[in-house]
């Protein structure tokens, strides 16, 4: 029994999403008895050794998820995750898209003389940036704009209030 709570722990586990009891015992070959018996004894093995998972029910579906105990640690671990700053390529890159939108990759390294992949995907993955359709050229780029994350980040309401920044000055004048 042991050996079977271990291979349904790793199912709802892999899983992700809840699970009907009757797909899981039908692809373990369980009779609905043997599926509830086991359930049963998963969730007492999680509960009595103070696991940080636990088993859920919900209608006919199972799954896991944190003990709710421990849900302020684990904000705490994932929080600076999301609120790390922003480093001075990915800043950089976010200031082209900004102020030249929409733009594709190949303008921001046209720009930046560098590649721009890495920064592209950290932008979107915090949501300061989305795809804003397709360039009709050879190969059809994709166009990124910022988001209204974007300005909520930099506390801003519209993209005017943006510095104004003389793109045809020398690079010595923007620096001092």
């Amino acid at each position: 029994m042991k050996e079977l709570c271990a291979v349904i722990e790793a199912i709802l586990f892999v899983s992700g999403d809840p699970v009907r009891v009757e797909d899981l015992a039908h692809s373990m070959n369980l009779t609905a008895m043997e599926m509830e018996t086991a359930l049963t004894e998963l969730a007492d093995h999680l509960s009595l050794e103070s696991h940080g998972l636990q088993l859920n029910r919900s209608g006919g579906e199972v799954f896991l998820s944190i003990r709710p105990k421990f849900a302020p640690q684990i904000e705490a671990f994932l929080q600076p995750l999301e609120k790390r700053p922003l480093s001075q390529a990915v800043l950089e890159t976010l200031s082209i898209i900004a102020y030249r939108q929409p733009v594709t990759k190949a303008d921001i390294e046209q720009v930046r003389g560098v590649k721009c992949d890495y920064s592209v995907q950290a932008l979107l993955a915090k949501g300061l940036i989305e795809e804003a359709g397709r360039r009709e050229t050879l190969g059809r780029p994709i166009l990124y704009r910022t988001t209204d994350a974007f300005l909520r980040h930099f506390g801003i309401s519209t993209l005017e209030e943006l510095p104004q920044v003389d793109f045809k000055a020398p690079a010595e004048a923007m620096e001092t």
